[in-house]
C-alpha cells in the first residue's frame, strides 16, 4: 500500500472514531471496520483473486477503500451500495482523494431493492456490514448474488452476536455453504459457496 493512501486510511479511520463518540444518532455514525479487517479483506480478495465484489454499506468509504486497493492488483471492481445521503457525499469526496476512485461504482439505493434485481450478475465475494435486522429477509437474494466459490463475509459477527445470530444460522443450515467465524476485528463471519 502506498504512503498516501495508507495516511488517508488512517485520516479516515480517526474520523470515524471520534464522529461515533460525539454522536449518539446512529444515522451519522460511521461504523467502520478495525483496519485488521481491512488487512483482512485485502488479503481475502487476493487469496481468491476476486474481482468482482460487492459491498453493503458503504458510509465514508474507509471499508470500499481497502476492498479497492485489493482489486487494483486483481484488475477488477468493487460495487458500494448505500442509501444515506451524508455518507454518499462523505464516500465519493473521499474515493476522489484515494486516488481509487476507477476501481469503484457507488450506487445510491435500498440494498434489498439493489439485490433483488433480475439481472445482477454473481459476485466473487460479498462484504456485509448494513443494516443487520435485514440480512434474514435479504439472504434468497443474497445467496444468488455469490458465484460459485466465491465469499460471502459478515461483519460484526463477535460485537453484535445477537444482532446477526439468527442469519448466521440461517447461512449454516444451507448445505451450499462452508462457515467459519474468524476473530478479526469486530468478528467476521465467512461463508465459502461451494462450487458445483
Amino acid at each position: 500500500m502506498d504512503q498516501s493512501l495508507h495516511a488517508l486510511l488512517t485520516e479516515l479511520y480517526e474520523f470515524g472514531r471520534a464522529n461515533d463518540t460525539a454522536n449518539s444518532d446512529r444515522s451519522r455514525k460511521m461504523l467502520n471496520i478495525t483496519p485488521d479487517t481491512g488487512e483482512f479483506l485485502e488479503l481475502l480478495v487476493n487469496a481468491i483473486g476476486a474481482e468482482r465484489i460487492l459491498e453493503i454499506g458503504t458510509s465514508n468509504g474507509y471499508s470500499t477503500l481497502w476492498l479497492a486497493n485489493a482489486v487494483r492488483a486483481t484488475g477488477g471492481r468493487v460495487t458500494t451500495v448505500e442509501m444515506s445521503d451524508y455518507k454518499l457525499g462523505l464516500a465519493r469526496a473521499n474515493f476522489l482523494r484515494s486516488g481509487l476512485a476507477s476501481f469503484i461504482e457507488l450506487v445510491h439505493r435500498d440494498a434489498g431493492d439493489y439485490l433483488k434485481q433480475p439481472s445482477l450478475s454473481p459476485f466473487d465475494l460479498v462484504f456485509l456490514d448494513s443494516e443487520r435486522d435485514q440480512y434474514v429477509g435479504w439472504w434468497p437474494s443474497l445467496k444468488k448474488a455469490i458465484r460459485a466459490g466465491g465469499l460471502l463475509v459478515v461483519d460484526n459477527a463477535l460485537s453484535h452476536p445477537l444482532e446477526v445470530r439468527d442469519f448466521i444460522a440461517l447461512v449454516r443450515s444451507d448445505s451450499s455453504f462452508l462457515t467459519s467465524l474468524v476473530p478479526i476485528g469486530n468478528g467476521e463471519f465467512l461463508a465459502l459457496r461451494r462450487a458445483g
